[in-house]
């Protein structure tokens, strides 16, 4: 009989203590393409432990690089000429992948990408990154499922207007544009801490890049490629925002290492306005929470706004919280998909299109449910430990794909946490 992973948490203890964040999964995968912009050994240190960097290691592995993963080290050697095609059967199983096509795009002249997968919370098109990488010259086709770009004459320097700061198009834009020939301008890119991360290393291989963190990119191109380095992965704020309102929920007290607060500084301020202590520091930030969180609102935006990938855990705070709150996301049309997993352990929200009304309540009640997507299975756990009884949380393979050491790191935290696999129900016919 098929088997399948489960965590459980039993309701009732805070979290306290002390956890440590490792790198960030939105930055590192990304570094992990820029590596193919410099011939040679890269290496990209503080590198988290999770799925995702093995499915990007296997994607790079695939254009004809040599990858080891050690530890929490990226080693990257990328040949001369690296290959130009990335299979469906990976790119499915990571959106991140499609972030090889800019510099792949920019170092072969052609480039052949699945379109991607990765998780259903709603429409993520390619539309920004087609129509950028075709005002620099590119001409690009779909064909039975790929994204296929060539620029035989090389790319060349433009101004690009993104309608919206997307940081997936931001970054594959940034990644041509460093080897293209001329200017090249990127308006209304995004803000996010992953981007400045993503032009620090760029910039140490050799690019020219200036207005990292602002709205505004320019990017002198250079002949390339670009000069192999070794780089070190700023911390996840997403992990660390998940451990900070775990701390609120829970009435608890955590101080959480590896992550400067200031990349959380609208999360943490809605946690203060909630009741909350927080304390900042250089590189790690402590949030203590004496009694129940009150209500407050909060609405998703692009960095530096309050994250996407935080709404489960606003969702969790404003559940648990006196008076009704509400959460309007901005960003993703789909991240509203489990609300009915925290209906299951008896919240009382109640969604209108991009709106979520939250009652709160004294306590939730545990139930067995479902992950539905990497965030949305951390929050249901946390979510469980403010709940009677036990909450099983199913399909948590997601989260392995954001959260290296989760039950360890909750275990620390002195919660109740098992990890184990149980039957997967089958059905006669």
């Amino acid at each position: 009989m098929a088997r399948v992973d489960v965590i459980r948490v039993k309701g009732g203890n805070p979290l306290t203590g002390d956890v440590s964040v490792g790198g960030a999964k939105n930055s590192a995968l990304k570094l992990m393409a820029v590596a193919l912009l410099g011939e040679g050994r890269s290496v990209v240190s503080n590198v988290p432990r999770i799925t995702d960097i093995a499915i990007m290691a296997e994607v790079l592995r695939r254009l004809g690089c040599t990858v080891a993963l050690d530890g929490t080290e990226a080693v990257i050697d990328v040949p001369f000429e690296p290959g130009a095609e990335a299979d469906y059967d990976l790119v499915r199983r990571l959106r991140a992948s499609i972030c090889v096509l800019g510099p792949l795009l920019a170092r072969r002249g052609y480039v052949r990408v699945a379109l991607p997968g990765g998780d259903m919370i709603g429409s993520r098109g390619l539309d920004m990154h087609v129509s950028g990488l075709a005002r620099m010259g590119a001409e690009i086709s779909n064909e039975h499922g790929f994204v296929i770009a060539s620029a035989p004459a090389g790319l060349r320097g433009t101004k690009i207007w993104l309608d919206f700061p997307s940081v997936g198009a931001t970054e594959n834009l940034l990644m041509a544009a460093v080897l293209a020939k001329g200017v090249t301008e990127i308006d209304n890119a995004a803000r996010e801490p992953e981007i400045v991360d993503i032009c620090q290393m760029l910039t140490a291989m050799g690019a020219r890049i200036h207005g990292a963190g602002t709205s505004t990119l320019v990017i002198e191109g250079v002949d390339g490629p670009l000069k192999p380095v070794r780089h070190t992965t700023i911390g996840d704020r997403i992990v660390g925002g998940t451990w900070a309102y775990g701390a609120a929920m829970t009435r608890g007290d955590v101080t959480v290492h590896g992550v400067r607060p200031e990349f959380l500084d609208i999360a943490l301020d809605k946690l203060v306005a909630a009741g909350a202590t927080v304390d900042p520091g250089d590189n790690w930030f402590r949030v203590r929470m004496a009694e129940r969180p009150r209500h407050v609102d909060i609405v998703t935006l692009p960095f530096p706004g309050f994250a996407t990938d935080l709404l489960p855990m606003a969702l969790g705070l404003a559940a648990v919280a006196e008076g009704s709150s509400l959460i309007t996301e901005n960003i993703f049309d789909g991240r509203f998909m489990f609300v009915n997993e925290m209906v299951r352990l008896g919240a009382d929200i109640r969604t209108d299109g991009h709106h979520a009304v939250v009652n709160g309540r004294e306590r939730l009640s545990g139930a067995p449910v479902r992950a539905t997507d990497i965030r949305a299975g951390a929050g249901l756990v946390i979510a469980g430990l403010c709940a009677d009884g036990v909450t099983e949380v199913g399909e948590v393979h997601h989260i392995d794909r954001g959260y290296p050491n989760f039950v360890d790191d909750l275990a620390r935290l002195g919660v109740e946490v098992e990890r184990t696999d149980v039957p997967e129900p089958t059905f006669d016919f």
